[in-house]
């Protein structure tokens, strides 16, 4: 996940649908609606946040920022352990977003990462965190956010079976 020079633009795109009618107010109209991100053929079914009047039973977009920026640090820090030669069997992340709605905007002020990583080897559990950071460095969401995010990993070194 190193740097590109050669110009390369990467393009994503996304979809969203949702019909209904807002006629009987904000209180009332349903906040279900569908997304894609074409070319993967997975759909998500979203709603709001249960605060705002969301189904608690679905995703919402405050979640799914949360779980981009959890699976680009993950990402990152598989690609940057498999460079170093780490042997990383495991990698669980308890992750935490907060939005206090006191602070105007209202926004995703802080992401706090929690990743509890496993390898195996003989391998020094500061490099691992070193490596962690590097990961952090190189997570694209994360150098796309304005919010804080903090990673506080745990690394479990396993003997070699």
């Amino acid at each position: 996940m190193g740097n590109s020079d050669d110009g390369t633009v990467h393009v994503y795109r996304a979809t969203c649908s949702w019909s209904g009618s807002t006629g009987a107010g904000y209180e009332r109209y349903d906040r279900t609606h569908r997304a894609a991100c074409p070319p993967a053929e997975a759909e998500l079914t979203l709603s709001a946040d249960p605060a705002f009047g969301g189904d608690p039973t679905l995703l919402d977009p405050e979640q799914l920022l949360l779980q981009a920026a959890v699976s680009c640090q993950l990402l990152s820090f598989l690609a940057v352990a498999a460079r170093a030669r780490v042997d990383v069997v495991g990698y669980r992340d308890d992750a935490t977003a907060e939005m206090p709605e006191h602070d105007r905007p209202v926004r995703i002020t802080r992401i706090r990462l929690r990743p509890r990583i496993v390898v195996r080897g003989d391998v020094d559990p500061t490099r691992v965190a070193r490596l962690v950071r590097v990961a952090h460095r190189e997570c694209f969401i994360a150098n796309s956010l304005r919010s804080q995010v903090e990673i506080e990993p745990t690394v479990e070194v396993q003997a070699d079976t």
